[in-house]
């Protein structure tokens, strides 16, 4: 995608770039308000850093969800990267993140996810001087990878106390020791460093993911021009400067055989926490170690006796108001749980989180409480000596407040876990360990579901599965299981039949897929076909007859009974994105290699379209909720529709490149679904809504909330107009609504009619006419009854209730009858009740409560015995009082 930038202006011979992005706005935007859905946490934190220099200032930083600043008063974390955009989304990984001791508002990130090919851009060195509220950016020549083997040691970026204009980055990679000496403005690379590193995980990894060499580690500074560099070389894991960085030297009698995951100086000493490999998943043998700086004695201190231990050390901290007193966590101890140590005496002596008593019992100095953020349990009952939830793993970050000894906080590879009364560990009390998570949503979203009733958001992620989010702004008790489906890449509902769902995830094993019959709350596992490796795309028929599944490692299958049973689909391809027509419960579609399929039998059989779509770029299909036959495809290309199930499609003069497409409920006086676009317009990048089918857009997010590389999941609220949720790859899942006034009807942005052409077989339904509007009738309120969408033997309606009295209503009733032997089925925003022909629906809990002049709706969807199905008139209104 296009990014505006600015000038590239070249500081030194080869050194570094500098620049800020453009601000840039879209020809037209609608004020919203971005929140995050709460999950708190969700992935690996390997870094945390208190300020030495301000109380209360710290910061955090992550693989792939950017960093974040702690707010004391708030007790949450907020946000510094959400300005990264989709061009170079790769700086949300946060290889290192360094404040400034001296000058307090200043901070430092080194950003760029992967050194490999994954991320088409070099890495950067962000600076601040507001606390991150504002970056400014210097480009490296080399790739940085905050998302890379080894992520979790350091830090690598250090600020010389001493001299704060210094600033020095420990690069991996081979790319040596760099130095900035006007702070991070320009770099250039220590020509005298010796040492860059030799150790790589595999050297035969093929996806060139394990085959990186690790390079330097960590910098540390001593007091009179002392400084310690760390080195990924098991021979050589320390090296130092005693004149202020002019020369290095091997550190002398160091210990070998490990890599110095972190280094830490406390007066006069400076600990290492070694390990055998870079991290972050797996070390198996380590030591810890003391080096007296003044004589250049190093002791061993490790709190295992060799025999005894089975992981390496990684998590290293000491207390500055307690000189002496220091924490190491093991790297990694997955079985029966991480181990923390605590040392009062400089490491001579240590004592343990938890202990073994008699197998397999276990005495603990904490109490460990997720009621905050009860989802880490994982679903799980643990049998001892292993407890649900563990203490962690993959515990790289683990830090003591410089200002209070008591507040300790660590990282593990699911949140960021912390306490405020450690010395109790010191008196033989017990300590409680409680999430402290709040503002960090570092999910991987692959799939977004908003049905018309139910929870409004069903959420498929990466890792933890995926959520019922019966409340946006609460954290969900549990996630997805029975069955757990690992990461789960796709879920879909019937759209007629909204509380039939299905997932389907990337689990090692079967299952890979599970059912649900209450809308996404509860499941049962599935059956699958055979060689089914992983979840691929999934769509459900309208009406919850029929499943189409398009897994990983077989071809694509359809079910009609709810999946209990799967039969091959033909004249398609293997690994096709599959999507199912909102309205024929008969009709699916699907995408492979620029070619668009058609099913009009349930999937049995696939017919391949003679239109050309896009063949690159991050394409997705997704179907109208309410028109039958109406698909539109998001590609490299642009934002393609049609209204004919696929046969001819348009292009949408407007977009010059899509990401994903989404609707949601219309706008006031449309007849359309409003249609949400990530993708280009008008040169810009962003979230777009268009009120009448892509004739015009308005961009609903700006430059400083961008999320990185989002989009893959993005889903239109069908029951709130303006509301959508947008998934990103790893700043979790956002809902955006509008904050400005509602247009009237009059005002509102004129929409293009939208035929709807039904597919060429008998037994598809026809699309429903222009919804018609009833005659209201009532004292005090008014309701408008339209149909929004029909099919053979049923049809979908909506009904607007407003408050034309001069008080607020706290309750409403609306009647109507039938007269050609309809009958509601399922209602949502309200309570349907019918006795024969009569119908009586009552406000539903929450939209009772109307302002004089608010407007609520409701929605249900109906059956019919007939070929015709008539607009009931009068429609009456009743208000309470």
């Amino acid at each position: 995608m296009k990014r505006l930038l600015a000038a590239l202006v070249v500081v030194a011979a080869a050194v570094a770039v500098v620049w800020s992005p453009l601000s840039a706005t879209a020809a037209a935007s609608d004020p919203y308000a971005w929140k995050n859905v709460r999950i708190d946490g969700g992935g690996f934190i390997p870094g945390i850093v208190f300020n030495p220099g301000e109380q209360n200032l710290i910061y955090a930083r992550t693989d792939i969800g950017g960093a974040y600043r702690w707010n004391q008063s708030s007790q949450s974390w907020t946000p510094l990267l959400d300005w990264v955009g989709q061009d170079d989304w790769g700086h949300n990984g946060v290889l290192s993140i360094a404040p400034d001791p001296v000058d307090t508002g200043r901070v430092y990130a080194a950003v760029g996810m992967y050194t490999n090919s994954w991320d088409p851009n070099n890495g950067a060195i962000l600076r601040s001087t507001d606390k991150g509220a504002t970056w400014q950016q210097t480009n490296l020549p080399f790739k940085v990878g905050g998302n890379m083997p080894g992520r979790g040691m350091g830090e690598r970026l250090a600020v010389d106390p001493s001299n704060n204009k210094n600033v020095y980055f420990a690069a991996e990679g081979g790319n040596g020791l760099w130095r900035s000496t006007d702070y991070g403005v320009t770099w250039a690379k220590v020509g005298n460093f010796p040492n860059v590193g030799n150790y790589v995980q595999d050297p035969t990894d093929t996806n060139n993911y394990l085959n990186q060499n690790q390079g330097l580690t960590w910098v540390t500074f001593g007091s009179a021009g002392r400084i310690f560099v760390g080195v990924a070389d098991k021979d050589n894991p320390v090296y130092t400067s005693t004149d202020s960085g002019a020369t290095w030297s091997r550190v002398a009698g160091q210990p070998t055989g490990y890599i110095a995951h972190k280094g830490v100086i406390s007066g006069n000493y400076l600990f290492i926490a070694t390990s055998d490999t870079g991290g972050p998943y797996d070390g198996g043998a380590g030591q810890v170690y003391r080096l007296d700086i003044t004589t250049g004695v190093w002791t061993d201190i490790s709190p295992t006796a060799v025999a005894d231990r089975y992981y390496g050390y990684s998590g290293l901290t000491v207390d500055r108001q307690h000189p002496g007193t220091l924490m190491v966590a093991t790297q990694i101890s997955w079985w029966p749980d991480a181990i923390f140590f605590r040392s009062t005496d400089y490491g001579a002596t240590w004592t343990r989180a938890w202990d073994w008593t008699s197998y397999p019992s276990r005495s603990k100095r904490y109490t460990l409480d997720i009621s905050a953020n009860p989802w880490l349990d994982f679903n799980s009952t643990a049998q001892a000596p292993e407890e649900s939830p563990k203490l962690g793993w993959m515990n790289e970050s683990l830090a003591i407040d410089p200002f209070d000894s008591n507040r300790m906080l660590y990282g593990t590879g699911a949140t960021l876990y912390g306490t405020t009364d450690l010395t109790k560990w010191d008196s033989g009390g017990t300590i409680t360990i409680k999430p402290t998570a709040k503002g960090i949503e570092e999910t991987a979203v692959l799939d977004l579901a908003s049905p018309p009733s139910g929870a409004p958001l069903v959420s498929a992620l990466g890792d933890i599965g995926g959520f019922y989010h019966a409340d946006l702004d609460t954290v969900p008790a549990n996630f997805h299981d029975t069955p757990s489906l690992g990461s789960n890449t796709s879920l879909d509902f019937a759209e007629l039949s909204p509380s039939f769902f299905v997932r389907v995830g990337n689990a090692d094993a079967a299952p890979h897929i599970g059912i649900s019959n209450d809308g996404g709350k509860t499941w049962y596992q599935g059956q699958e076909p055979s060689g089914v490796t992983g979840g691929g795309t999934v769509a459900v028929g309208a009406d919850a007859n029929n499943v189409v599944w398009s897994p990983a490692g077989t071809g694509v299958y359809y079910s009609t009974t709810r999946g209990s049973t799967w039969t091959a689909s033909t004249g398609i391809p293997t690994g096709a994105i599959v999507e199912s027509d909102r309205v024929n419960p008969k009709t699916f579609f699907a995408y492979a290699g620029g070619t668009f399929y058609t099913s009009t039998d349930g999937g049995a059989t696939f017919t391949a379209r003679s239109v050309a779509l896009p063949t690159t770029g991050r394409l997705h299909l997704k179907a109208v909720p309410g028109i039958a036959g109406e698909v539109w495809v998001a590609g490299s290309t642009g934002l393609f529709r049609s209204t004919d199930s696929g046969a001819t499609f348009t292009k949408v003069s407007t977009v010059a490149e899509g990401v994903n497409v989404a609707f949601g409920k219309a706008a006031p006086g449309a007849t359309h679904p409003a249609v949400f676009l990530v993708g280009t317009v008008d040169g810009v990048d962003g979230v777009f809504r268009s009120d009448d089918t892509g004739s015009s857009w308005l961009r609903i997010n700006d430059d400083k909330h961008q999320y990185g590389n989002a989009g893959d999941a993005l889903a239109g609220d069908p029951r709130i107009w303006g509301r959508v949720y947008l998934g990103t790859n790893g700043r979790g899942i956002f809902y955006a609504d509008r904050t400005g006034p509602v247009p009237s009807t009059s005002a509102s942005p004129s929409v293009s009619p939208s035929t709807s052409v039904s597919p060429s077989t008998s037994t598809s339904p026809s699309s429903s006419p222009s919804p018609s509007t009833s005659p209201s009738t009532g004292s005090g309120c008014t309701a408008a009854y339209k149909v929004t969408g029909s099919w053979t033997g049923g049809f979908q309606g909506e009904v607007t209730v407003t408050n034309n009295g001069g008080t607020a209503t706290t309750g409403w009733t609306v009647k109507w009858a039938y007269t050609a032997g309809q009958t509601v089925t399922q209602s949502w925003g309200g309570t349907a009740t019918q006795s024969g022909s009569a119908v009586t629906v009552t406000n539903a809990s929450y939209n009772g409560a109307l302002a004089s002049g608010a407007s609520t709706t409701f929605g249900f969807l109906g059956s019919t015995t007939g070929t015709t199905n008539p607009v009931p008139s009068p429609v009456s209104c009743s208000r309470v009082p």
